[in-house]
């Protein structure tokens, strides 16, 4: 018996609406869970975790979203779901540009999916976190700017308050968004423990 055509097309078409936001099911994103802390409480060991955690409420702020849950915007002016997370995305380079010791300068703009910038994202928090865990002086980690040749250089106290604070902040704002678009923050998951309840 022959499958009709329009079924395939329906079916095609279902699958490949459902996977633009499916990880590559090769690659394995960090901070599903929290990696485990640092033995020791040093400058550098409580930033990565800082950064760690950052990255766990990220990974669970963005599981599962789907398009409608991007495209919400909870009024008119506000940033949609997406452009809340490009926006973290950007909060994510300018972290990790610090561990590295690099200058933030405007960047070409990228066309990336939401499965990409999701992975982009959680990369550089784990290799921002890596970096900073081994650091003894976080003075040597500035947060520096270059716009039209000018040079603006803040102390890594900027860092705290600045992108890693304002990164948590928006992570609240995709929870919130994905709960009133009708997509909740799993409940399995705990911010205190860094785990999934099973």
């Amino acid at each position: 018996m022959a499958i009709p055509r329009t079924f395939i097309y329906l079916f095609f078409y279902t699958m490949l609406t459902n996977g633009i936001n499916a990880q590559d099911p090769g690659e394995e994103l960090p901070y599903r869970e929290l990696p485990a802390p640092a033995e020791t409480y040093t400058p550098g060991s409580v930033v990565s975790r800082l950064v760690d955690g950052l990255g766990f409420r990220y990974f669970w702020a963005t599981e599962g979203l789907r398009n409608e849950d991007l495209a919400f915007r909870i009024a008119g002016e506000a940033r949609s779901t997406r452009e809340t997370i490009d926006h973290i995305y950007g909060l994510a380079r300018v972290i990790l540009n610090s561990a590295l010791n690099k200058p933030n300068e405007p960047a070409e703009e990228e066309e990336l999916s939401f499965t990409e910038m999701r992975s982009r994202t959680l990369n550089m928090l784990e290799q921002a976190s890596d970096i900073f865990r081994e650091a003894e002086d976080l003075d040597l980690y500035s947060v520096v700017f270059v716009r039209q040749g000018n040079r603006s250089e803040f102390p890594f106290w900027n860092q705290i308050n600045g992108p890693i604070s304002d990164a948590l902040w928006h992570c609240g704002q995709v929870v919130s968004y994905r709960r009133a678009s009708g997509n909740p923050f799993n409940p399995a998951v705990s911010v205190f423990t860094g785990k999934v309840r099973q």
